[in-house]
């Protein structure tokens, strides 16, 4: 099968760093689906993880962790899928990724693909929303079905592929969200997915906040850069509210703040369930069905923002370098192979 690998780990302009190979295609056992991979979206993830490092892997390592494609062949474990199934997943960072023409995933990983969305659109989906529902419902604590209705959550990096589905999904929520954009662009984009206010992520952000006539904002989910935020998010807090983080700092995070607020830190990591298979590893089939349904119903709209074709290693290297210069709006999907 065709795929795009790497072997060292090199920077992105280095021809080198991410290849065109053939690999075999892997056979399906226990609760894995065998997926014919028809788009692929790209994420930051991926660029960590390709990112210039010592050490050389002995075969083609396989990254991306967004895909929707059509069920090829079960394992004999399989209750939830059969062949001819359209799906769309996030995967598990600990296997090959789907950046291939096939690819294993557990069953319990995988969703049900809209009926309403293309394979590109739906390709856009899975991580995000995975990452956003875990930060506001499972980390958090909001009520997805509307117990917090009219509380308020602080977004940033709203433009970005978690923010963006993620004011959708505070919205549905019933929450006022307050999002940061600074372009021209980026902050249509997130008038238009939903955002109830916008404020400048480059200027203090209590004044910004006090003229929407607040003083205190009751969640808190920092989707960019932790250390630029981290003390104005906590002097935004309401006491004993909750901050949700996804991006590693690189400074120590003053808490004596949080004390006085009894406040609580929450990391979200998608890649957990999977990881650790956790008890609970189904929600996040079930979490995917559900956001399925919702797409289906038109209470969620895709976050794709710009497709290309075909997935190739010309292709992927333009796409995490996209991702790399830090102003992207939305998805970036690659569909199809040649």
């Amino acid at each position: 099968m065709k795929a795009v690998g790497l072997t060292r780990y090199l920077p992105i302009e280095d021809p080198a760093s991410l290849m065109d190979v053939e690999l075999d295609q892997p056979k399906p056992g226990g609760r894995d689906l065998l997926v014919a991979v028809k788009a692929i979206a790209v994420n930051p993830v991926d660029t960590k993880v390709r990112a210039p490092k010592e050490g050389e892997e002995p075969a083609p390592k396989v990254l991306g962790w967004d895909a929707a494609g059509v069920v090829e062949a079960v394992g004999p474990e399989v209750e939830l899928f059969q062949p001819g199934d359209e799906v769309f997943y996030a995967g598990d960072i600990t296997r090959p990724g789907c950046n291939a023409e096939y690819q294993l995933i557990d069953e319990r990983i995988v969703g049900t693909k809209p009926k309403s969305l293309d394979f590109s659109q739906a390709a856009a989906i899975p991580l995000t929303t995975i990452t956003a529902y875990e930060s506001f419902f499972d980390r958090l604590g909001i009520d997805v079905e509307g117990g917090n209705e009219g509380e308020t959550i602080l977004i940033t990096g709203g433009a970005g592929g978690v923010g963006s589905i993620g004011i959708q999904l505070a919205k549905l929520a019933g929450l006022t969200v307050i999002t940061t954009a600074s372009r021209p662009e980026s902050i249509e984009w997130v008038k238009q997915l939903g955002a109830d206010h916008v404020i400048n992520h480059f200027e203090p952000l209590r004044p910004q906040v006090e003229a929407l006539g607040l003083k205190q904002i009751d969640h808190i989910a920092l989707f960019n850069n932790t250390d630029q935020h981290w003390d104005q998010a906590v002097d935004l807090l309401r006491p004993q509210g909750k901050i949700v983080l996804l991006v590693d700092n690189k400074q120590p995070l003053d808490q004596s703040l949080m004390k006085r607020k009894s406040a609580t830190m929450v990391w979200e990591f998608m890649y957990t369930r999977s990881m650790f298979a956790t008890p609970d590893m189904i929600e996040q089939h079930h979490l995917l069905n559900r956001v399925s349904e919702w797409l289906d119903a038109g209470k969620l709209q895709c976050t794709a923002n710009e497709v290309r074709s075909p997935i190739n290693a010309e292709n992927l290297r333009w796409a995490h370098q996209t991702l790399e210069a830090g102003h992207t709006i939305g998805k970036i999907v690659l569909s199809g192979w040649e």
